[in-house]
Formats: structure tokens, sequence, C-alpha cells
């Protein structure tokens, strides 16, 4: 298996007639979302060969690309064009991938495409309103052809004749046309009756090569031309076979211008049952004519199965089934396209495109599957190797589908297996088990949390309990209580952790996923009696031993608990933005300590890391905080998404950022290694190869996942600048997700969760039209997107600076419709008529009676004549009652039951008119207002008269009514007038409940508080609702205010600061010291103060520290840092760009030496006078721990932790305890000589030991435990001395502030060997002046003090030091050799499996030749190559030598002695005369003795000669 890099590209599109192809000599080239990915396709015949390879990408269209097709004339294979969309047809060379050409002629969507195989330069192209547009290449020339006003599907030119092309619609016509006679329709073929898929025409002209009985068909009276054709030359002699929806292959015959041949499609039986002919299955038909084969015809069929038809025995309809003997080769789904391929050894193949997102290649001679390509059709959300199967990776994929892939297999560079069952959604997690094999834990967009046993066939088991948001992690760990409560066997030993996108992290049994799963803030809260109210939790990580774990939260803390209970141990206020990932460094490197490190990142481009070693092992009663990061990665643009530690190396971390990269980073020394830019959106995943140190792989929103080498990359740090937004640019060309109207949920981080639209196929219904993958059937996967430019998509399709056409255009449109609406508001009011100003009539309420009093004298005659009868007489006859009925407007001046008949045609006739008010007040009238009430409340048109009146009809009425009334206003949204209602009726509870339902929190908390008891517990939810709605959408002043409201006055603190800016930081410390949160206003106090430490507001961060009084001895270490800041600016050696300072206007004495100026201050100011107060001060300072520094530690932390030293030396100093100012003097300058930063060491130095070190020496006497400290920090005093002497040699003029200007890198051992070397001093400066000619001997004289200063180099000439030293040098050459051979020995190992090929794999050569040149560089001394045992006996004794040197010699740094020796030599070759001769010799004598070490060799061989 070879050692290149790999692409799991995303899928083929869908539902597009052409939109994979191949030319011959193996190249092939397919569509996916915006790009066409390249594959070289080889023999694939030698094993360990991989058969083909994703070997590139075509970028530019900024839409789906809907057709693709290769120039298939030779010499210019290399060409190819490309249908988006986006309405441009590209023509691209794929060797430059460029591209050569483009137009966008077409107005509508273009659906066909095609390259003319019989002219060189024409691209033919169809689009869905069944325009036809011609483009010659050459001649950059169009041609317009409107045949039909039909949806074109596909079209293919004649291989035969140049100006015939054959177009297939939608609704089943064919058509053949001839464009040199401006689209003449040469033929109609009729007879398919839904969408053509695919048009092939048979590869030999003539007729002659199908033994056809014409008339065969001819009782079929379908299939008959649409127009006679009279058989000219032109239309002679050539086949066309159609594929079409409506299941049938159709043969077509030129010359007779009809169908010859129908073959209808096989019902195949698939496992897992039958399928039903009646059911109309999901079809796409695509056809490939084989050119060598004529009398045969490759087609698709329902189920994904390729058929071989037998075109000679058309009666028989006889075929055969691709890879009919091998079981699970072809495809499950639908297959799209089918494109042939020829190799350079002139074999057949055909590579087919699927619904089931594989790419699979055919061999023609065997129909068997020669080799598969997997792809995705959703983002790469996770990635993860499986601990117990090496090499076994799984993705959890946006397209509903978990991939495990064996990245070891022999058999195939892409062995992977779909797992679908049971996830129907978004994969979003995933995590193996540790030790059990085949089971992942899978997690998804919906909340669902699931087991797969990868091993099996059988369904997932799915957790009974979901989280209400996106899965964002899982992690196995140790049960904690209730789980954990039970004997051994009745629990199991780990149980599944996730933790989803509400907050929440819920603890699953895997024994019985069935059951409940528990949330852990429940034992939180009881184990820690938490009071306020817990963060909302958005990571979880356990470290490798199962003893600790980590809680990310949403407001950037970590929480570090500790089992069983989940005792809080450490909380980490770091991040202050979203965590979105924390990892735990592994357990078996070389250095055990290195497994406390804990890495975190999140919404800020910033990764942390922390050691947590010595909380851990110190187990503190009560948590601590932690506000100092161990190591700070800087680089990165965007947010983090992803960490993981490399399992080969010590300290070596990979991140992924939403910046577009990947990063790879030696975080002990924040040195930033190696940069992957290969991914076109923002990554989401990033993993290390469990196998090879070399190789990581990494998924991203661009539906891929790469496999990449670290030693591959051009780039060692992430982009800045104008390169990160090249890079945004190319995450812009991928497709912006359609807008869908789901109503999004609130997303954490759109890896993390999007709102799901069905991505299984299953979803897109049949009569959508062509859904596809990248696009509409699942995704664009609907993700947050940044607010993007509105030009920036055209500006990149146009290659040429656009000036924001389209922004202007719309602001030019919204001006116009401004303009109008304004001329409109302007025209005087037209005066009305005086007739419209009278006012309307009253409508009438009883129109119907009114209008029959209207009727003819007849009528109003015979009224009274009925009237009277039944006035009148005794009994009513029943004419007398049926005309009384017909005449219901006597009602008035009858009886009541006759009026309340009138009553109700009236009342009817009302709601028939649309008008129920008067309705309703004719039943008032009839006292009917419970009806009333009823019909209205039935009806939804209660009123605020109709329940205004209700207590008319009774107490329980009114209350019934109003209740109605209140339902009524909810559904038409008036919920605050509904509320009103129900405190009308005493319900102030349900009021309250309904407003805050929906989101009316400040109406609900004004009516509680009017209403409720102020301890009443719905308020105080209502406050804690409103807050954590409030605080989500970013108003966390107004949120403060609620917590404040419900006396939550944490978590009112904890928001304010949010932010992070330093007004809100302050604002922040000031309420916790009011509510008396005091250890929150001091961590949140002393972070305002760091704020303003970096705009350089010092009476700011005065001010701010001011705020707490535990603060006061951060006052002193701020205050010393304002004098050397002061010091160093008025030096100008600071590297400080900002805007100018605002310094305090302290009294200072600048004559006065830097230490007296800085404690008067002290002392006027703070007020330490006394030895208790100084006291005092030092005991707090030294509690706190800062990591120690290295080259990349940023100037002003380095400036702040070295000013910490520097405080607890003064004031040591200041109570004579000297032990502890000579440790915090060298812990200081050790920090700055660490971080390479020689100014600050030798101006420490300077302010704070003007006189050098007697002073101290005295101080401490002989016999002090700190004397081996003093011997160290003397030395580095000398070291800086010594190294400002020789550079002032190399100046005809010797100002060292001239050097100390232009600032100083410390460089490494290695460079400094090399520069001292090359005893040039120019190069030691690159300011420096030419050096005077060595033959002529400057006249120098040296001062005393400079002789002084040569003689104390004695003092540096330790050789307990240089053993030590060259011990320490060894250790780490031989592990350095080690680490190599055993990455060279893995490396060969891989490349194995090209053992017996004659051209052996280029990676294996490389790691043969590496690896013996590593024996060779370990020659040393003897002739042959140095063996395993050999250096292993070697790293024994070395670290044998190293364990019997004294503790006081190992815990104190000193300088190099052998680049001391080699500086003080330069001296002597420069200045003969003035090192003396036994300084020399014995320098000479220690770099002969401990120069053994590659690192020194040469440096000491040019000395000792």
């Amino acid at each position: 298996m070879g050692q290149e890099p790999r692409t799991l590209p995303p899928s083929p599109n869908w539902y597009c007639a052409r939109c994979s192809d191949a030319v011959p000599g193996g190249l092939f080239g397919f569509a996916a979302r915006t790009s066409v990915f390249l594959v070289r396709v080889g023999q694939g015949t030698c094993p360990g060969t991989p058969p083909f390879r994703v070997i590139g990408e075509l970028v530019g269209h900024t839409e789906r690309v809907s057709g693709f097709t290769f120039s298939h004339h030779p010499g210019q294979y290399s060409l190819c064009a490309t249908s988006s969309d986006d309405g441009t047809v590209k023509i691209w060379n794929v060797e430059t991938k460029t591209v050569v050409a483009e137009h966008a002629v077409h107005q509508h969507t273009i659906s066909a495409l095609h390259w003319s195989p019989r002219v060189k330069d024409l691209i033919v192209s169809g689009d869905e309103k069944g325009v036809v547009i011609c483009y010659w290449l050459n001649r950059n020339d169009s041609q317009h052809l409107f045949i039909e006003p039909r949806t074109i599907f596909c079209l293919t030119c004649s291989p035969h004749q140049e100006d015939l092309v054959a177009i297939g619609y939608k609704d089943g016509i064919v058509v053949i046309i001839d464009i040199s006679k401006k689209g003449e329709v040469i033929h109609r073929l009729r007879g398919h009756d839904d969408e053509i898929h695919s048009i092939a025409w048979c590869p030999l002209p003539g007729e002659d090569c199908l033994s056809i009985n014409q008339e065969e068909n001819s009782e079929e009276p379908e299939i008959l031309n649409g127009k006679i054709i009279k058989q000219t030359p032109v239309t002679k002699g050539c086949y066309l076979a159609t594929g079409s929806k409506d299941q049938t292959i159709r043969i077509w015959s030129c010359s007779k211008g009809r169908g010859v041949m129908i073959l209808k499609l096989p019902f195949l039986k698939r496992r897992g049952g039958g399928m039903d002919p009646t059911v109309k299955e999901r079809l796409w038909l695509t056809l490939h004519w084989p050119s060598d084969q004529p009398t045969q015809l490759v087609s698709s069929c329902f189920g994904g199965e390729l058929l071989l038809w037998d075109l000679t025995q058309s009666w028989r309809r006889k075929y055969t089934l691709f890879s009919a003997s091998s079981e699970g080769q072809n495809h499950s789904r639908i297959v799209f396209n089918l494109c042939p391929l020829q190799t350079e050894d002139n074999k057949q193949l055909l590579i087919s495109t699927s619904m089931d997102r594989d790419v699979k290649c055919w061999d023609m001679a065997t129909l068997e599957c020669c080799w598969t390509l997997p792809s995705l059709g959703g983002f790469a959300y996770s990635l993860a190797f499986s601990p117990v199967d090496l090499g076994c990776l799984a993705i959890g994929v946006g397209d509903g589908m978990i991939r495990v892939w064996n990245t070891l297999s022999m058999k195939s560079n892409y062995d992977m297996k779909n797992f679908w069952q049971g996830v129907k959604s978004k994969v979003t997690a995933l995590c193996w088990h540790p030790t059990k094999e085949g089971c992942l834990a899978f997690g998804t967009d919906d909340g669902k949390v699931g087991l797969y046993d990868t091993y099996s066939n059988k369904p997932p088991q799915i957790s009974s309990t979901y989280h209400k948001k996106t899965v964002y992690t899982l992690a196995w760990g140790p049960p904690v209580p209730p789980m954990s409560l039970g004997g051994e066997g009745d629990r199991p030993s780990l149980t599944l952790y996730s933790c989803g996108g509400e907050g929440i992290v819920l603890q699953h049994n895997p024994w019985k996923l069935s059951g409940e799963a528990f949330d852990i803030n429940k034992l939180i809260r009881d184990t820690n009696s938490v009071k306020y109210k817990l963060p909302v939790h958005t990571e979880i990580s356990w470290k490798a031993d199962g003893k600790i774990m980590a809680l990310g939260n949403e407001d950037g803390s970590i929480e570090i608990f500790q089992v069983p209970n989940l005792k809080l141990i450490c909380s980490i206020q770091q991040h202050h933005k979203l965590v979105n990932t924390i990892s735990w460094h592994h357990e078996h490197g070389s250095q055990p300590e290195l497994s406390y490190l804990m890495a975190s990142g999140s919404n800020n481009a910033v990764i942390y890391v922390h050691n947590l070693k010595a909380i851990i092992e110190s187990n503190p009663e009560s948590p601590v905080t932690i506000t100092e990061p161990y190591r700070t990665l800087s680089g990165h643009t965007a947010k983090i998404t992803s960490l993981a530690w490399s399992p080969h190396h010590d300290g070596r971390l990979v991140s992924a950022s939403y910046d577009g990269t990947a990063q790879v980073w030696d975080t002990l020394g924040e040195e930033p290694l190696c940069n992957f830019r290969g991914h076109r959106g923002r990554l989401l995943c990033v993993v290390w190869s469990p196998l090879d140190p070399d190789c990581i792989y990494s998924g991203a929103d661009d539906f891929c996942v790469y496999r990449w080498l670290t030693s591959m990359q051009d780039h060692s740090r992430p982009p800045q600048g104008k390169k990160s937004i090249e890079l945004e640019k190319k995450r812009l060309s991928q497709p912006k997700p359609k807008p869908k109207k789901k109503k999004k949920p609130t997303l954490r981080m759109p890896i993390k969760q999007e709102s799901y639209d069905g991505n299984e196929e299953e979803s897109i219904k049949e009569n959508s039209g062509p859904a596809e993958n990248g696009v509409s059937d699942q995704e664009g996967e609907e993700e947050a997107q940044e607010p993007e430019h509105p030009c920036s998509l055209a500006s990149m399709v146009s290659r040429e600076p656009v000036i924001c056409a389209p922004v202007s255009l719309g602001l030019e449109k919204s001006k116009v419709t401004i303009n109008k609406v304004t001329s409109l508001k302007k025209e005087p009011p037209k005066e009305k008529p005086e007739a419209l100003i009278k006012k309307r009539k009253a409508r009438s309420m009883l129109p119907l009676s009114t209008s029959l009093d209207h009727r003819s004298k007849e009528e109003l005659h015979q009224d009274c004549l009925v009237l009277a009868t039944v006035k009148h007489s005794q009994e009513l006859k029943e004419d007398v009652s049926t005309d009384l009925e017909e005449r219901f407007h006597l009602g008035l001046f009858t009886d009541r039951t006759t009026l309340y008949r009138m009553i109700e045609v009236e009342g009817k006739g009302h709601l028939e008119n649309g008008h129920p008010e008067l309705f309703h007040q004719l039943m008032l009238w009839k006292g009917d207002l419970k009806g009333v009430l009823q019909t209205a409340a039935e009806r939804g048109e209660l009123t605020d008269n109709l329940v205004a009146m209700a207590p008319v009809a009774g107490y329980h009425m009114w209350l019934w009514a109003v209740e109605a009334f209140a339902k009524q206003l909810c559904f038409q949204d008036q919920y605050v007038k509904a509320a009103s209602h129900l405190l009308s009726i005493h319900k102030v509870y349900e009021a309250v409940e309904l407003l805050k339902s929906n989101h009316f929190y400040r109406e609900a908390v004004a009516i509680a508080k009017a209403r409720l008891r102020p301890d009443d517990p719905v308020l105080k939810d209502l406050y804690l609702s409103w807050g954590t709605i409030l605080e989500k959408d970013g108003h966390y002043a107004m949120a403060a205010k609620c917590y404040l409201g419900a006396t939550s006055t944490y978590d009112a603190a904890k928001v304010l600061a949010k932010k992070g800016d330093a007004a809100s930081l302050r604002t922040a410390a000031e309420l916790a010291t009011i509510v008396g949160e005091e250890e929150l206003s001091a961590s949140l106090a002393l972070r305002c103060a760091q704020e303003l430490l970096l705009a350089r507001n010092w009476v700011g961060a005065q001010e701010a520290l001011q705020l707490h009084e535990s603060l006061k001895s951060q006052r002193l270490v701020f205050c010393l840092l304002e004098f050397l800041s002061k010091h160093l600016e008025d030096r100008q050696l600071s590297d400080c760009k900002s805007s100018s300072p605002s310094y305090n206007a302290w009294p200072t004495g600048t004559e006065r030496p830097f230490v007296e100026r800085v404690t008067a201050v002290w002392k006027s100011i703070f007020g330490l006078e006394t030895p208790l107060q100084f006291q005092a001060a030092f005991q707090k300072l030294q509690s706190i721990e800062y990591p120690s520094a290295t080259n990349n530690t940023p100037s002003k932390q380095l400036l702040l932790h070295i000013c910490h030293d520097l405080t607890l030396a003064v004031l040591s100093q200041e109570v004579a305890t000297w032990d502890e100012t000579v440790k915090a003097l060298l812990r200081a300058v050790v920090r700055s000589y660490d971080a390479g930063n020689f100014t600050i060491m030798q101006e420490v130095c300077s302010a704070f030991l003007p006189e050098g070190c007697d002073h101290l020496r005295a101080k401490l006497g002989d016999q002090s435990p700190s004397t081996p400290a003093f011997k160290s920090l003397e030395a580095f005093f000398i070291y800086g001395r010594l190294y400002e002497f020789w550079w002032s040699l190399s100046r005809p003029y010797p100002e060292s502030s001239v050097w100390v200007r232009v600032g100083h890198r410390r460089k490494t051992s290695v460079e400094e060997r090399q520069h001292l070397d090359n005893a040039s001093p120019e190069e030691s400066d690159p300011e420096a002046a030419p050096q005077p000619d060595p033959s002529e001997p400057p006249d120098l004289r040296f001062t005393e003090e400079s002789e002084q200063m040569l003689n104390a180099c004695n003092e540096l000439f330790s050789e307990k030091h240089a053993s030590l030293q060259n011990s320490q040098r060894t250790i780490a050459e031989i592990q350095d050799i080690l680490a190599e051979m055993i990455r060279q020995h893995q490396k060969s190992q891989f490349c194995k499996s090209s053992a017996n090929d004659p051209e052996r794999n280029k990676p294996e050569q490389e790691a043969e030749r590496s690896l013996s040149s590593l024996q060779s560089q370990c020659k040393e001394e003897e002739n042959e190559p140095v063996s395993l045992p050999e250096l292993t006996k070697r790293l024994t004794e070395a670290n044998e030598r190293m364990a019997k040197f004294p503790e006081s010699i190992k815990s104190w740094p000193f300088p190099d002695v052998l680049e001391c020796c080699l500086v003080l030599l330069h001296i002597g070759s420069q200045c003969p005369g003035c090192v003396t001769q036994e300084m020399r010799q014995k320098a000479q004598e220690l770099l002969q003795k401990y120069g053994s070490t590659k690192v020194y060799k040469r440096h000491c061989q040019t000395f000792s000669t």
C-alpha cells in the first residue's frame, strides 16, 4: 500500500444525463457538487499498486455542475467541457486545471451537454426551455437553435455525421436535428411516453450490423414516425438507442425514421425480497453502446444492476447480468451514468456512477467489478480510528450513513462498508469502544444515540433517551452514580456519555440502551453543592486513565471532575467562547507527565494547552481556578473544531479550523510545524493515523475526507491576511445552500447542528425533478453560513474585477420603489364629493321582513287577510298555517312562536351574508344569550361586546365565555389581550404561563410581579427563562438583570463577563463584589486588568485591580511591569506598535536605581511599609505558578510572567530572604533565556544586578542551600556580558545599544553552532559593520571591566554542567534517531506489499534510502552501522549517568557550557592575547571531552586543528 495522499471525494451528482466521462489512456472525471473530480485509472494488475487515484479537481463553477464531457479527439484529450446551474459552459484544460474558455449564452438552466465526436471544437448544450446552443471553441462563436418548446433531458452528437444531433425531451419525444440547416428536424421519433434519460448512437455507420426484421414491431401503432422523410444520403444508415423512464429501451432506424426494436426492462429479484411490478420504482435508464461490440448494448436497471443486451436475437430479449457470479458487487441503487474507458494496455473498462454513492469500474471482457471508489453525500462531521482494530476508520457523514474504512486493506485502497440502518439523520459524532471489537457509538443531528456492531449486519441498538438537539460529542468512560451502584457483574465497566446541543450530558448504559439515560448534572449538583445555574455543556472528554472527566461549556469555561462522584477539582477560565473540542494527551509517550496535558479549542481561534498534573495530584479540597495556560497556540484565523494528539510523538497536536486548514503543532515549543490547505471548505474533524506517524485524515464541509502527509506540506503555519482571503474565496466557490422554509434551530456551531432535509433519497419525491446529491437532494447541507459579500461569487466567476454589480442594481431597484412610495404620499388628498361625506345608513336588523313588506299591493293585501284569519279563527287550518310559514314577517303581529321563527330566518340570513354580529344582536333580543355565546365561541366569533354582556347569562357562563375568548385570541396571535382577559377572571398563573410560552417575557414579569407573592417560584423561573434566552441572543446586560431579579447573582456576574471586553469585565467584577462573590470578583478583575494591559492602559489596569483587596499583590506586579515597559520604551527596545500608552503619574526619580524607584512607589502608593506586609504579598504571589517560556511565547505575556518573578525577588529582598531573591531572579532570567529574548534578559540583569552578583554572594554566605541557584544566576549574568563583549568586537564603534535595538532571538543550539563555525561577526548581526581584516588586528584597548568579565568566564567552564548537558544531548539525539528509525521501518513495512513487483514502489525505495542514510549517520567513530540494541544500550547508559548527578545541579538551568567555550575561542581568535592561554586550553579540553554529539562535532574539529 503506497504512501501517497488519498481523497474520499463528494458523491457524483444525481439525475444528470451526462456528468461523468473518460478518455483513452485512463483519465476519468465526474461532476460532484460545484466541481469536477479527476481520477487517473491505471492497469490495476500489479498487486499493491492502486488501480486508480483521485488526482485533482476542476474548481470554478459557483453552482451544481450538471454536465461533463471530454473531447474525444486524439491530441486534445486534455480538454473537457462542463455545464452548470450557474448558467455557464466552461472549457477546461485538465493538465493545468484552468478554464480555457467559457460562455453564458443560455438564459435557462442547462440540462444537457456533449462535445461533438466529429468536430474538434464543437460543444453542444441544451436547456430546460428547449434552447440548443452550438459553441465553436476555436472561433469563439455560438449558434442559438430553438427546436421544440419542451424540456431537454439529454442530447448526443452523432459519431458519424458531424451535423446530426439527437435530443431527448422530458415528455418522451426524441428528435434528430441537422445543425447545419438551422436545427431542421430530420426525424421526430415518437414512442416513449416519459423522460428520455440517455441516447446512444450505434458505433458503426450503416444498418447492416444488426439483422433486425424491420417489420417485427409494425403491429405496435405507437411507434410511428411523425412525418414521412425522403431517404436522403444524410438520413441513411445508422441506429440510435434511447433509454426512458417508461422502463423501455428503443432502437430506432435512421434510414426508416422509426423504431425497430423495444427492450422492456426485466424485474429482477434481489436479495431482501422480490419487487412488485405494480409499484412504480424509481428508475434512471442510462445506456452505453460498446464501440467494439455493436451487437451488444449495456443498460442500467431498476435496482442498480447493469445488463448487457444481445441485439442479434431481438425476438428473445436476451441479456446478461453484470457480476452475476459474485454477490454484493453490483450497485444497490439506480445508476446514472455509464462511460467507457480504454486503458493504456487497451483493456476495455466501463465506469458507472450511482445513487448508492459508489463509482464502480467494470471489466467489459468478464463483466466483473474491478474496483469501487466510495464517496460522501454530506459533510464529514466526525472521524474516529478504532483502538482495537487498527487502521479501521469510522466516518460520520451528513448523508445519514456511517462509513467504516479499512485503511490497511491489501485488496483495495478504499475498502469501505456503509451503515445506514436506523440512522436516518446526519451523523455528527462517533466513538469506538476502547476494548470491545466492532462496537461503535454514534450520535445524530436529531439527538439520537446508538450503538453499531460493525462486524454484523444487525441494525443498531438505539438509546431510548434522545437529546433535544444535535449530539455534539460521545465518550466512553467509567460509570458514575447512579449507574455505578451495584456489584461488578451488575454494571458495565464502561458507559457511554453523550453531550447534546441543549447543553446536557447523558450517561447511557450500553447493556441496556432501552433503559433511561441519566443526566450527570444532578450528580454534579449534589456532589459539589452547587447553588447557581450549571453552565450549558458543549463538550465532554475523559482522561485516558478514566479517573478525570473534562466538561467544556458554552461560556468558554472548562471544568475538571474526579471520579467516582464527579467532584469538581478545577475550573479553567480561558476561552470565554463556546468550547468545541477537548483532547487529553496519550499515556504511552516517553514522558509520562505529558498525559496530564489537555488541549482545548473554542469559537476563538486560539488553542490552549493546560498542564493539570499538579492539580490532579494535589487533589484540592475546594476547586482551583486556572486563568493561565501552559501553552498557547496562535495562528488560526477562525474557530477551532477539532483537536487530536499524535500517538507517535510527544506533545505533537493537529488542529482543524473553520479557516479551511489543518495545522500540526509542536505544543511544548509552541511551534507551528506544517499546515494543510487541501480542503475547499471549513474543517470539521481531524484524526492522526494510529500506524503512520506522517499521516493525518481530515474531514470538512466540502464533502471530502483527505488523507495527507505532514512531510509533503509546503506551508508551516495557517494563512494570514491575503492568503486567508484567497482560502475564503475558494470556500465561497462552494454551492450556497438553498434556503429552506423550515425554521432553523439555534446553532452551537454549524458542524454540530443543522436542519436536516431528509438526505436519504427516499425523501425525494419522484416528481420533484432532478434533485442532485450535492445541493437539492439533501444538503446544500444547511449550514449557518457567515454573511457573504453579495458580489464575491460574481467576481469569482468572471475572473476579473467586478465592482459589486448585484449590489448596485439592488440599490437602484430599491431607490425606484422608494421614490414611488414617497411620490404617492406627497400627493394632496383629493376633495371628496359631498354626497360621499354623508353618513352611511346603518344596516337593517330585519332586512328580510322589511323586503317582504315592500312587495306588490296584492301581496300586502293577502298579508292582511292571512293575519286577520290567524288572529280571529279559533283553530288554524292547514292552508293558513302554510301561508303563515311562508309569510314569517307576520311574526311581528302574531304570537311569540312565529316571531322566534322570524328571528331565526333573519339570523340565518345574516350569517349567510357574513354579518355574525347582527345575528348575535337578534339572539340577544330573543333573550338567548347563552346560545349566542356558545355559537360565537364555536365559530370563533366572540367579541369584546359579547363577553362584556356574558355576566347577564350567569357567573359560570361569564367565566366560560372569557376562557373561550382567551383561546380565540391566542389563535389570532393576540396573546397579551388574551392574558388580560384571563386576569379578569383571576387566572393569574395561566396568564403568566401564556405570555411566557409565547415569549412575552417583559409583560409576563410585569403581571407576575404585580399579582404574585415576591417569593413565588413562578417569578424566579420566569426571570431565569428570560435570562437564558437573552443570553443566547447576546443581550448580556439585560440577561444579568434577569439573573439578579432571580437572585442568581453568580450567573449575573458570569453573563456580564461573557462579552470579554474590559468594560464588561469591570462591571461584572464590581457586581460580583457587591453581591459577595469574592472569588469570582477577583478573577474577573484580574481578567479586566489583563485586557487593559494589552491596550497598554496602565491606569485602567490598576483601577481594575483596586476592585478587589486580594489583588493587591497583583497590583505590585503590574506596577513593576509598567516601570519595566516604560524603561524598555525609553530605551527604544519595546516592540509595541499600538496606540500611545496611558501611564500612571507616579512620582519617580529617573536618576535613582530601578529597584529603589519601584519600592518607593510601592510604599507611597500601595502602603507597603512593614516587613509583615511585604511577607504577606510575597506568599500570595508565590502560590501562583506560570508555565515555562518558549520561542513562541508572546512578548506581552512573557513580560508579565518575568515581572511576576521580579516582584517576588524585590519583595523577598525587602524582607531579607535572600534565598528566595536569588531563585526568583534566576527564574526571570531563565524565562527570557528560554524565550530567546536576549534583550529582556540583559535589561533584567542591568536593572536588578547593576553591580553584578557579588552583593548577593555576600548576603547568602557559603553554606546556603541556594548556592547552586546563585551559581546558575551568576553564570547567566556572565553569559550575557560575554555575548555583549563579543558583539562589540564586531563593530568599529563598540556600542552594545546599537545591537540591542535590533532585538535578538536566541538561536537554537544548531543555528548557534553554525553561526559560530563561520567565525564571521557580520552574520551575528544583520546590521553589523564589516569586520576589520584579521591580518591587521584592530587597536583595541580593553577596559578593566572587560578583563574582569573575561576572567569571570571561568565560572562558565563548569565540568559538572558540561557533563550533564552532554548526557542530555546524547539522550535527545538517540531518542531522535530511534524515533526516525521506527518511522522509516513503518514506511518500509507499508511498502512491503509491492516487493514482488519488478517496478518497486517509490515510497519503498525512499524508505530504504533514508533508512540506510540514517544508519550511515549513526556510524559515528565505528565503521559499521549502529544497531537498535546498541542505541538502546547507549540510551540506558546515558540515563544512568543522568541519575548520578546531584539534584542541585539538575534542578537549576545553566548556560550551555560548550557554547560559552566556542564564544570565548572566537574572541581569542579575533583578538589574540585578550584571552589567557589557560582559559583557551580549558575551553578546548571541554570541547574535546564533551563535544561528541552531532551538533558540536564539526565545531570542535575546527578549533582542535
